[in-house]
């Protein structure tokens, strides 16, 4: 046990960031969106520098909107858009500017739009500007302006101030990626959204991106078959036939010269079950990302022949869409359906139990808003 002097001599470990500081940072890491990150600025800012105006600009595109937002509505807008332009094409990518940098001398800065719209209705006595970038794009500012009374920064605010425009270029940057990220997803939804078939979609280095239940039910089916794949409780791996197959065309598409990559229009392939011939994938390559030398993902869409197959009833192509909505077992019911059987001749041929039946036709008609057996083979028509 330590004594009272060796307790004594222990030095004390200080805070590296204030005390007052800490939750504010913390939930500024902790934003999501453009709104969650706008109130943990103000919460930041507001600790460190209390009673000061705050304006937030994003989005400094010719492409997007600009968003601004401030703790105080104002006439004019607080950002001076062309004397910013004007000093950074001289000075790029400075990150902490007082705002009368921007202007020549007293007099033009008096005759500015920001001093009329900004400074002079908040009683302001001083701003300071915070700059953030992306190589050579700029991402975002914010605009701090402090009043008479508060008077100027002094060296310990600067400081701070300095130590805060590094925690707030980190949140801008995880959002940023964030966003990216979300965009990225919701364009590879709405694209796999359009394909009604059992659809598989892999990375270019095979692992697996995206897999509807029809596709999941396809891989159980190709390498246990219809029964074995009732008993499988975990989603089937992709069957290795398929992947060798993928290999292939990655090589093919490697070979490519990177001046052709662009207009490269490989042929699909068909990858054709080892034993039943009624099973059938066909792997193509799709550009999934804008990227003019982005490497493509493997579309992989399965088909069961049996349901196409023979004199039985046709299932219209434009049925797909409705189609999407099943399970692999229910469509196979449905196609039962509208070949007329009835439900103990559905049991009988696809193994299953009479209720078992019934309670997938239920479910059938529940996902396709359909009353009766005959409003079911008009749909599908």
């Amino acid at each position: 046990m330590a004594t009272k002097r060796q307790r004594k001599a222990t030095p004390r470990v200080q805070s590296i960031v204030d005390p007052t500081l800490e939750r504010p940072l913390l939930n500024l890491h902790a934003a999501i969106d453009v709104d969650s990150f706008w109130k943990a600025v103000q919460n930041v800012i507001q600790a460190a520098l209390p009673s000061c105006f705050i304006g937030l600009t994003l989005q400094h595109s010719p492409f997007l909107p600009r968003i601004t937002k401030s703790t105080e509505k104002l006439a004019a807008s607080f950002f001076p858009i062309m004397a910013v332009k004007k000093y950074f094409s001289t000075h790029p990518h400075r990150n902490i500017v007082s705002i009368n940098d921007f202007f020549s001398d007293e007099r033009h800065f008096r005759r500015s739009s920001f001093y009329r719209g900004c400074i002079v209705p908040l009683n302001g006595r001083c701003a300071i500007g915070l700059f953030f970038w992306d190589i050579r794009r700029l991402l975002a500012s914010i605009i701090v302006v402090r009043n008479l009374q508060q008077g100027e920064l002094s060296p310990g605010e600067v400081r701070v101030i300095g130590h805060l425009h590094s925690q707030f270029q980190t949140a801008l940057h995880r959002l940023h990626s964030r966003s990216r990220e979300r965009a990225v997803r919701v364009a590879l939804e709405q694209f796999m959204r359009r394909l009604p078939l059992p659809t598989v979609l892999l990375r270019w280095n095979l692992r697996l991106a995206y897999r509807n239940q029809a596709g999941a039910e396809s891989c159980a089916v190709w390498q246990r078959g219809p029964l074995g794949a009732r008993f499988i409780k975990l989603k089937a791996p992709i069957p290795p036939e398929i992947l060798n197959q993928c290999r292939v065309l990655k090589k093919r598409w490697e070979q490519l010269s990177p001046l052709s990559l662009a207009s490269a229009n490989l042929v699909d392939e068909t990858v054709r079950h080892p034993t039943r011939c009624d099973l059938r994938a066909t792997i193509s390559l799709k550009q999934i990302s804008s990227a003019a030398f982005a490497r493509p993902h493997f579309l992989i869409e399965f088909e069961d022949l049996r349901g196409s197959s023979g004199t039985g009833y046709q299932i219209s192509r434009a049925s797909l869409s409705h189609l999407v909505r099943l399970t692999i077992r229910e469509q196979n019911l449905a196609r039962l359906v509208c070949d007329g059987r009835s439900n103990q001749e559905i049991a009988d041929e696809s193994g299953l139990s009479l209720e078992t039946v019934k309670k997938h036709l239920h479910s059938i008609f529940c996902k396709l808003e359909v009353p009766s057996r005959s409003r079911l083979m008009a749909l599908m028509r």
